[in-house]
């Protein structure tokens, strides 16, 4: 598709049947680096939304949980137990 020098461009149909996009629908086009990414309005508001609470839930957890140098394995081993399904090797 060609960009209009207004900077438009149509949306193929198939891809506006599938997003329900219709006139008067709102969209975003959304910079994920190495391309663009169209969505409608109302998932851009929402998953922006959600990336924001899960930022300020893991900022509230950092420094919460002192591992005092455990490594992965050994951590998961203190608040699963042991595993007894591997050879003890």
């Amino acid at each position: 598709m060609r960009v209009t020098e207004k900077g438009q461009v149509t949306i193929p149909k198939p891809i506006r049947d599938k997003l329900s996009i219709g006139p008067g629908s709102e969209v975003a086009f959304v910079d994920r680096g190495d391309f663009v990414e169209l969505v409608r309005g109302e998932a851009v508001h929402d998953s922006q939304t959600r990336r924001e609470e899960i930022s300020k839930a893991i900022a509230a957890m950092r420094g919460s949980r002192d591992f005092d140098g455990l490594t992965t394995d050994e951590y998961m081993d203190t608040i699963r137990g042991p595993r007894d399904d591997l050879d003890p090797r």
